[in-house]
Protein backbone atom coordinates (compact mmCIF):
# COMPACT_ATOMS: atom_id res chain seq x y z
CA UNK A 1 0.00 0.00 0.00
CA UNK A 2 1.35 3.41 -0.91
CA UNK A 3 1.06 6.51 1.21
CA UNK A 4 1.89 10.17 0.77
CA UNK A 5 3.88 12.74 2.67
CA UNK A 6 3.50 16.47 2.91
CA UNK A 7 6.95 17.99 3.35
CA UNK A 8 7.32 21.64 4.24
CA UNK A 9 10.27 23.98 4.63
CA UNK A 10 9.17 26.95 6.74
CA UNK A 11 11.00 30.22 7.28
CA UNK A 12 9.30 31.69 10.35
CA UNK A 13 9.38 35.50 10.29
CA UNK A 14 7.05 36.22 13.23
CA UNK A 15 7.39 33.52 15.91
CA UNK A 16 4.59 34.89 18.11
CA UNK A 17 2.06 34.94 15.27
CA UNK A 18 3.30 31.55 14.02
CA UNK A 19 2.14 29.98 17.30
CA UNK A 20 -1.48 30.55 16.24
CA UNK A 21 -0.77 28.82 12.92
CA UNK A 22 0.72 25.86 14.80
CA UNK A 23 -2.38 25.63 17.00
CA UNK A 24 -4.78 25.75 14.07
CA UNK A 25 -2.72 23.45 11.86
CA UNK A 26 -2.65 20.88 14.68
CA UNK A 27 -6.45 20.91 14.71
CA UNK A 28 -6.46 20.36 10.93
CA UNK A 29 -3.90 17.54 11.18
CA UNK A 30 -5.95 15.78 13.84
CA UNK A 31 -9.16 16.18 11.83
CA UNK A 32 -7.55 14.62 8.75
CA UNK A 33 -5.56 11.81 10.35
CA UNK A 34 -2.11 13.17 9.63
CA UNK A 35 0.75 11.30 11.26
CA UNK A 36 3.42 13.80 12.33
CA UNK A 37 6.85 12.46 11.37
CA UNK A 38 8.83 15.69 11.78
CA UNK A 39 7.76 19.03 13.21
CA UNK A 40 10.73 21.28 13.73
CA UNK A 41 13.92 19.99 15.27
CA UNK A 42 17.56 20.51 14.49
CA UNK A 43 18.49 20.43 10.79
CA UNK A 44 21.95 19.45 9.58
CA UNK A 45 22.74 19.85 5.88
CA UNK A 46 24.70 16.87 4.60
CA UNK A 47 25.04 17.86 0.93
CA UNK A 48 24.20 20.73 -1.36
CA UNK A 49 23.14 24.29 -0.78
CA UNK A 50 19.71 23.59 0.71
CA UNK A 51 19.40 25.48 4.01
CA UNK A 52 15.94 24.74 5.45
CA UNK A 53 14.93 26.63 8.57
CA UNK A 54 12.10 24.51 9.95
CA UNK A 55 11.12 21.17 8.40
CA UNK A 56 7.72 19.52 8.80
CA UNK A 57 6.77 16.10 7.42
CA UNK A 58 3.28 14.63 7.69
CA UNK A 59 2.24 11.15 6.58
CA UNK A 60 -1.17 10.37 5.04
CA UNK A 61 -2.68 7.11 3.74
CA UNK A 62 -2.76 8.52 0.18
CA UNK A 63 -2.03 11.60 -1.91
CA UNK A 64 -5.79 12.19 -2.07
CA UNK A 65 -5.99 12.30 1.75
CA UNK A 66 -3.00 14.68 1.88
CA UNK A 67 -4.67 16.94 -0.66
CA UNK A 68 -7.97 16.80 1.26
CA UNK A 69 -6.09 17.99 4.35
CA UNK A 70 -4.49 20.85 2.41
CA UNK A 71 -7.78 21.88 0.79
CA UNK A 72 -9.82 21.59 4.02
CA UNK A 73 -11.62 24.43 5.76
CA UNK A 74 -9.60 23.67 8.90
CA UNK A 75 -6.27 24.10 7.16
CA UNK A 76 -7.51 27.18 5.26
CA UNK A 77 -8.04 28.82 8.64
CA UNK A 78 -4.48 27.89 9.65
CA UNK A 79 -3.06 29.24 6.36
CA UNK A 80 -4.88 32.51 6.95
CA UNK A 81 -3.37 32.78 10.45
CA UNK A 82 0.08 32.15 8.96
CA UNK A 83 -0.08 35.15 6.60
CA UNK A 84 2.82 37.46 7.45
CA UNK A 85 4.25 35.02 9.99
CA UNK A 86 6.17 32.66 7.72
CA UNK A 87 7.28 31.82 4.21
CA UNK A 88 6.03 28.31 3.40
CA UNK A 89 7.37 25.92 0.79
CA UNK A 90 5.31 22.72 0.70
CA UNK A 91 5.11 19.64 -1.47
CA UNK A 92 3.22 16.35 -1.47
CA UNK A 93 5.21 13.22 -2.34
CA UNK A 94 3.89 9.73 -2.92
CA UNK A 95 5.80 7.10 -0.97
CA UNK A 96 5.59 3.78 0.79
Amino acid sequence: MSCAYIIANVDVTDPAQYEEYKRLSTIAMQAHGAQVCIRGGKVEVLEGDWAPQRVVMLKFPSAEKARAFYDSAEYAQAREARQGAAVMRMIVVEGQ
